[in-house]
């Protein structure tokens, strides 16, 4: 019996493989990640950490000018993190990017963290929802490898 072939991925866009590269050097520095967190509704976050000490770390991968200047909502996203930054690659114009926040330069296999962001501790209530957040969805995600129809009621003996 042949073993089922997974279709061909989609190519990643060049935000995503920033976020690639972003999320496999985080992760060597202890901090599990998830790409596209939804911490509240109309906010979409490219990549949030959650490091070894419960910090929360949203990391926006911006992949040209056009991406970071058509970008209106970022600004939302640090109520929702205790350091925020910006990933970037090598060509990309750094002197946009607000001062205040961190920087990642990054490529599809790593990064590099070039200036750590200013840490603005959460509330507690909010660190609660926000880990809550991330966990449901890693959880979600996970499941929905192993099963794509989650949800769907299954007859057995007793059904």
């Amino acid at each position: 019996m042949q073993p089922a072939l997974l279709p061909p991925a989609a190519p990643l866009s060049p935000g995503q493989r920033l976020a690639r590269g972003t999320c496999r050097h985080l992760a060597a520095l202890g901090f599990a990640c998830v790409e596209e967190l939804v911490p509240t509704s109309g906010l979409r976050v490219d990549v949030m950490a959650l490091g070894p000490k419960g910090e929360i770390w949203v990391v926006e991968c911006k992949s040209s000018r056009a991406d970071f200047q058509t970008d209106r909502k970022w600004r939302g996203y640090l109520a929702w993190c205790d350091r925020f930054f910006w990933s970037v690659d090598a060509d990309f114009p750094v002197e946009m990017l607000p001062e205040e926040t961190g920087l990642i330069f990054a490529d599809d296999y790593d990064a590099e963290l070039i200036r750590m962001a200013p840490e603005t501790k959460l509330a507690a209530p909010r660190r609660k929802l926000v880990t809550q957040i991330f966990a449901r969805t890693a959880a979600q995600r996970l499941q929905g490898l192993r099963d794509p129809a989650p949800g769907r009621a299954l007859r057995g003996p007793l059904g």
